[in-house]
């Protein structure tokens, strides 16, 4: 009974340590703290590379392009490298036109499938700039982004910036809510993490700049390759940050079940990069350490201590009524989420229930992404995320 309850508690403490003790944590120590920095003046803006990877995405790809040009940023310090990884659509039509209007865009168009590593990485042979600014087809800048986010980079430790998403199109009848809640979470976490530590626990990979000397190629089968690059620029002891007044605009994944499958992605991703980096995190005493293990592989088991949780009580239930109640509210909670997800389907939606269901689907494709992992990645090739979805 005793190692059961050691498992219990140990499990629960595992459980909100991410979500609740670490971030109370970085506030306390960040309170009244900024992180400070100069704009760069017009005379002195450096020369930057714009390197995206576009997949079957004709509905937005020319707006993503006008928004880069429309920056308040003269367009003849930006040369914009865009790969069509062998889009069916209309996409190679609209940037071939673009390409005749913008005469920084240079545009590769892939015959094969390569998916977004492979075409990034090519891109890293092409870059002459200092700056690059890795970025997807989806994410819209507004006139500051540019600017803002190379602006940091006049301190020389600083190695990488992460821009802040605003998510667009929320809707009532998905999850497009509890996803924008959850993502404006990571964003205070990393904003605080900058202050602190001058580290974050990756990029949100949508649109980020890093110094050129500090690239490294993805390795080809990876899932995940802003964590990879942003783990290596904090290794080679340069910090990474984010700069909340960066802002760049998304239409937020509303769909439970598109979300699901692009969360098993990037989950097993995760596991890619967790254990290859493994060695360089062992030390959780140590600032890289700390808020990786702390941000990150904590929440990344999260569905390990979930199970542990319910068999332990499930076991402690035949020793005290607590305990039974306990397990009697776990599984309750799990019956709700399962309602929900029923309910759902017509087109009723128990909006505060779907913050619990969030939080259980998004554990249930970690626990898938960590088994896929182990079986085994061998391409890195996926599609994209659809926009402007309706349930």
């Amino acid at each position: 009974m005793f190692f059961a309850e050691v498992i219990f508690c140990l499990s629960l403490f595992c459980i909100f340590y991410p979500y609740l003790f670490y971030p109370l944590i970085l506030k306390i120590f960040s309170k009244n703290k900024q992180f400070q920095y100069k704009l760069i003046s017009r005379q002195n803006l450096p020369t930057i590379s714009i390197l995206m990877a576009a997949y079957n995405e004709e509905k937005v790809i020319e707006q993503k392009i006008r928004s880069v040009f429309n920056c308040d940023y003269p367009s003849e310090l930006i040369e914009f490298y865009v790969g069509s990884d062998c889009s069916t659509d209309q996409t190679n039509e609209i940037l071939l036109k673009l390409e005749k209007e913008f005469s920084q865009l240079k545009i590769t168009l892939f015959t094969e499938r390569q998916g977004k590593v492979k075409i990034i990485n090519n891109f890293f042979s092409c870059i002459k700039n200092e700056i690059a600014i890795i970025t997807d087809a989806n994410i819209m800048f507004d006139k500051n982004t540019l600017i803002e986010l190379v602006s940091p980079f006049s301190d020389e430790k600083i190695g990488l910036v992460d821009t802040q998403i605003i998510h667009t199109n929320l809707q009532k009848d998905g999850i497009s809510h509890q996803e924008h809640t959850y993502l404006n979470f990571e964003t205070n976490k990393k904003y605080m993490e900058s202050i602190l530590f001058g580290i974050i626990a990756g990029t949100f990979g949508g649109c980020y700049a890093v110094r050129k000397n500090l690239l490294e190629k993805v390795p080809e089968n990876f899932l995940v390759d802003d964590f990879f690059i942003c783990i290596n620029v904090i290794l080679k002891n340069f910090k990474a940050i984010i700069n909340i007044n960066a802002r760049v605009f998304e239409d937020i994944s509303n769909d439970s079940k598109i979300e699901f499958r692009r969360k098993i992605r990037i989950a097993t991703g995760s596991f890619q990069n967790l254990f290859f980096f493994f060695r360089k995190f062992i030390n959780i005493f140590s600032p890289v350490g700390f808020v990786i293990f702390s941000h990150k592989v904590m929440r990344w088991f999260g569905p390990f201590f979930i199970l542990f949780i319910i068999f332990s009580l499930l076991y402690l239930s035949f020793y005290g009524q607590t305990y039974l109640f306990l397990f009697i509210c776990v599984m309750f909670g799990i019956l709700l989420c399962c309602a929900d997800i029923f309910l759902r389907k017509f087109n009723i939606h128990l909006f505060l229930v779907r913050y619990l269901t969030h939080f259980f689907i998004s554990n249930i494709a970690l626990l898938i992404g960590f088994f896929r992992y182990l079986r085994g990645v061998k391409s890195s090739v996926w599609s994209p995320t659809q926009r402007h979805q309706k349930i």
